[in-house]
């Protein structure tokens, strides 16, 4: 499969995990996923905390 690259400030890449969110996690859990594995890796982190509710 074809990849691209794409240069995208961490609050848009915020606001597109934030609308991903919305969707059925089966459709999206490994995007959001990759989405996670690869600012973690541009960032440094070693795991990106999960948002708590409640």
């Amino acid at each position: 499969m074809q990849k691209i690259n794409l240069t995208l400030t961490l609050p848009e890449v915020n606001q597109i995990l934030d609308a991903l969110g919305g969707l059925p996690y089966a459709q999206v859990f490994e995007l959001v996923a990759t989405v996670q594995q690869q600012a973690q890796g541009q960032l440094g982190l070693a795991s990106v905390p999960e948002e708590r509710h409640g």
